[in-house]
């Protein structure tokens, strides 16, 4: 089996191990792991059954059209009885109990088409603990506030209707590159933006960027438009601050026409607490999702945690996962706070700085199997699926197949990189960067894990903290700006912005990530509408203005970032793993590197350029110049020419000699001579067909008949 190595005793040698030798000690931990992954995808589906088709509690509980009208099905074990109330009965709360069947299961059959209609506001009523109480559907695919009373209810959606789908041979390009973004702040209008305006008008932009895959954040339904849709409260639903369902599918299609894949930021490490709202307290217990007692509370996010460990709950998660993959055409999930998932206390305080942190009594062995099983189910419904975690700790096999000991994921997050950036730019002066250490950080990734870049996450872009390009120009940003001004605070900070970007797109993974607005150094946070703030929007919105007017320097910024994007993309940089070092001085500032064809050059010193550089290079080729972030076009001097660079030969070595001016990145492209580059493999020559010739006509011939 591919992944495993048999031994001579019969146990299995996980190529995770063989990757990653110094976890030889925790190879029973491993062997664990795989263990209960294996129990319980069997005690879920049997030995020959799949994932996919367990994973369909949505096509049974919830709302359905039948032929003769509908009906609906909750999950509520211990719950004494249950209503269904709503605008069809005029809210009498008790006029439609529900019939309780096998397993804690609920169900009401309304006969005649009209008994309910696409739109209709509905709640449930439960009966338990002596008590009646108001919540969403478990299932609910539209949930709305109303704008009176603030109060939440659902909406039933007619799952028949059929939208026109036209993606049906969508395939994303190769390579991630990921546009984080948020479809309500994601206008320059002050107001909640919605899925159409977002996907006629910000999809555009985004396909000009040159980014592949968009990744969209606060989807999920969420009570608190400031929680940045982390505190998810109906699962199901499409989050009714943006539109309605079709609206999302409307996206989501246009997003595939476009050439873009597109992501679903799912929240499955925890749910708001929230009774009304939420799923907590559904059925009158906390245990009916979540575990009992503190176990059961988040400490840092207020917020209950998934009980992983309960059939119900994974055929619940699972299903989720399939509901939007199918119903929403989502390609793939990054999951957020995997982090918190793996470990009894979230991770929180925790430095992880030896192996034995990673298995140990603190590590939560029901989580690590529940994110096994969802990434064999997510990758069962699309094989092409793309997903991606987001933990902090550095779980040896987050991104590993499953069969390789690992966790499933195709990406795991470089969060480390972030962090090197804020303390490099906010701790350190120029001077006092160490180079090495930044290229170190770059190649700090597990062995065979496809890990995603970034410079700066969304958290920075929130009040109370600062952007990549606010730490580096701070207040300048508000005067100097405009391309006729010269600022020298801002000359460094464009300076380095481009660099900084360049250096962790090329170096620091197998992907990249940016979040909306940071490729052109959005001047401003973002600042939800709060009470603080008079409930205003001016701060929770992109000014795509000042990147498109032509006058100010976010235009330098942006085209640098999108012609960056396009070669990335063109050279299919992200197929070598790793870049190979070929230069590092560290009292000069200075690294050279050359990936996939490509040499990237970067002098971050202050003031002292670099001529007569020797590069050591593996062969004879020259390079020519295809990008400097000192070009006119990107707010540079043209200090360095675009030309051809021999490569020259000393006592047996090849070398390339550059022109490194203090503060430039420089990006050359190595010359093949066609002698040299890869030959076809013999095979039968192709024939070439002229002009006027008929291409013969194949003959059938009888299949050979196999038994079965």
């Amino acid at each position: 089996m591919k992944g495993q190595r048999r031994l001579c005793f019969g146990e299995i040698m996980y190529r995770v191990l063989e990757l990653n030798p110094q976890l030889a000690p925790f190879t029973g931990d491993i062997d664990l792991r795989m263990d209960l992954y294996h129990k319980a995808k069997n005690r879920l589906v049997g030995e020959k059954g799949s994932l996919n088709d367990f994973a369909n509690a949505h096509d049974y509980f919830g709302i359905h059209r039948t032929d003769t009208g509908w009906v609906y099905r909750e999950w509520a074990p211990n719950a004494y009885q249950l209503y269904l109330t709503g605008e069809f009965n005029n809210w009498h709360w008790l006029d439609h109990p529900m019939t309780r069947l096998e397993n804690g299961i609920w169900e009401l059959v309304l006969d005649g088409e009209n008994t309910l209609w696409d739109g209709c506001k509905i709640k449930t009523i439960v009966d338990a603990n002596m008590t009646r109480t108001e919540h969403i559907p478990l299932y609910a695919r539209r949930v709305v506030q109303d704008a009176e009373t603030v109060a939440w209810c659902a909406e039933v959606v007619d799952d028949r209707k059929v939208f026109e789908w036209t993606d049906a041979n969508f395939k994303g390009e190769s390579g991630l590159l990921i546009y984080e973004a948020h479809v309500g702040m994601a206008q320059e209008e002050g107001k909640v933006g919605s899925y159409r305006e977002f996907a006629d008008l910000t999809l555009p932009h985004i396909k000009k960027a040159g980014y592949n895959t968009i990744q969209l954040m606060a989807i999920m339904e969420h009570p608190y438009y400031g929680s940045f849709g982390y505190q998810v409260s109906s699962f199901y639903a499409a989050s009714s601050w943006f539109g309605k369902p079709e609206d999302l599918k409307y996206l989501v299609n246009k997003a595939h026409e476009l050439g873009i894949r597109v992501l679903l930021d799912v929240v499955h490490s925890h749910a708001v607490k929230n009774t009304a709202e939420g799923i907590n307290m559904f059925d009158g217990t906390t245990w009916q999702f979540f575990h009992d007692g503190p176990k059961g509370d988040h400490p840092a996010w207020g917020t209950k945690c998934f009980n992983y460990g309960k059939d119900e709950v994974i055929h619940f998660l699972l299903s989720n996962l399939k509901f939007w993959m199918t119903e929403y055409h989502f390609d793939g999930f990054r999951f957020d706070g995997v982090t918190s998932m793996l470990y009894h206390d979230h991770g929180l305080g925790t430095d992880f700085n030896s192996n034995d942190k990673y298995f140990s009594l603190n590590t939560d062995t029901e989580a690590i199997t529940y994110l096994q099983l969802a990434n064999e189910l997510i990758h069962e419904v699309n094989p092409n699926a793309v997903t991606v975690a987001e933990d902090m700790s550095g779980m040896p096999g987050m991104a590993l197949p499953i069969e390789d000991g690992g966790i499933g994921f195709n990406y795991r997050l470089a969060m480390g990189l972030p962090d090197m950036w804020i303390k490099t730019v906010k701790e350190k002066t120029d001077e006092q960067w160490e180079i090495g250490k930044m290229w170190g950080d770059m190649c700090l990734r597990r062995p065979g894990e496809n890990t995603v870049a970034y410079v700066e996450s969304h958290d920075q872009a929130l009040v109370g903290d600062k952007t990549m390009i606010f730490r580096l120009a701070d207040a300048a940003m508000y005067t100097d700006m405009d391309k006729s001004t010269h600022n020298p605070v801002i000359d460094r900070a464009i300076a380095l912005h481009k660099m900084i970007r360049l250096f962790t797109m090329a170096g620091g993974g197998e992907g990249y990530l940016n979040f909306m607005g940071n490729e052109f150094g959005h001047p401003e946070w973002i600042d939800f509408p709060r009470e603080g703030n008079g409930w205003s929007f001016h701060y929770c919105r992109r000014q795509w203005s000042l990147l498109d007017n032509g006058f100010l320097k976010y235009q330098w910024l942006g085209d640098f970032d999108r012609d960056v994007v396009h070669l990335i993309k063109e050279k299919n940089m992200f197929e070598q793993r790793m870049g190979d070092l070929r230069l590092l001085k560290e009292p000069e500032k200075t690294i050279v590197f050359t990936r996939k064809g490509l040499m990237f050059g970067f002098n971050f010193h202050t003031s002292e350029s670099l001529t007569n550089v020797l590069v050591p290079v593996t062969s004879n080729h020259d390079y020519k110049l295809i990008m400097s972030s000192d070009d006119h076009c990107y707010g540079g001097n043209s200090l360095v020419h675009h030309m051809v660079y021999p490569a020259k030969q000393f006592e047996g070595q090849y070398y390339v000699e550059l022109y490194l001016p203090a503060r430039t990145a420089v990006v050359l492209e190595e010359i093949v001579p066609v002698e040299d580059k890869p030959k076809r493999k013999p095979g039968r020559p192709r024939k070439v067909k002229t002009k006027g010739e008929e291409k013969p006509k194949k003959t059938s011939k009888p299949r050979k008949k196999t038994e079965g």
